[in-house]
């Protein structure tokens, strides 16, 4: 399976462009009843990570950030479309780093606890994360009665 089959058209869990598909902004941004994060907090989050392990396959020696909140950047309101296009379009990115066979086997990452990640592994590392993620904004979705997408989904 390939970073597109993994990234974008996957069909292991819902594609990433169906998740966020039509959500308007006051939803994205929205904190269903007892939820920790909005959607727009969530998808923050991706695009933070994503970018950082884009930027270390693109030989930028970007430093692990020092506390895990670092990680989840604050979002203003009003700025979900951004949000969404800059996770998105990241998504491109990896995809087009993951086409590359020779490029996939390319030391990215060379510091502990991701010593000697290649792109292949950076990629499979993204991709994970987002599946991780991606359920948790099915889930939000869900409560919020705006499950399934247009685009159709599975229900269960």
């Amino acid at each position: 399976m390939g970073p597109r089959e993994q990234l974008v058209d996957t069909y292991v869990h819902i594609p990433p462009r169906h998740a966020l598909e039509r959500l308007a902004t006051a939803d994205a941004e929205r904190h269903p009843a007892g939820a920790p994060h909005s959607v727009a907090e969530i998808v923050a989050h991706l695009a933070f990570w994503q970018d950082w392990f884009l930027a270390r396959c693109d030989g930028d020696p970007r430093p692990m950030v020092d506390h895990a909140a670092a990680g989840w950047p604050a979002v203003t309101a009003g700025h979900w479309p951004e949000i969404q296009a800059r996770f998105l379009g990241g998504l491109d990115r990896a995809v087009g780093l993951g086409e590359g066979e020779d490029q996939l086997v390319t030391p990215a990452i060379d510091f502990p606890p991701l010593a000697h990640y290649t792109v292949r592994d950076a990629l499979t590392h993204v991709a994970q994360h987002n599946a991780h993620h991606l359920g948790q904004i099915v889930l939000l979705r869900q409560l919020m009665g705006q499950w399934p997408p247009p685009a159709g989904s599975w229900t269960w």
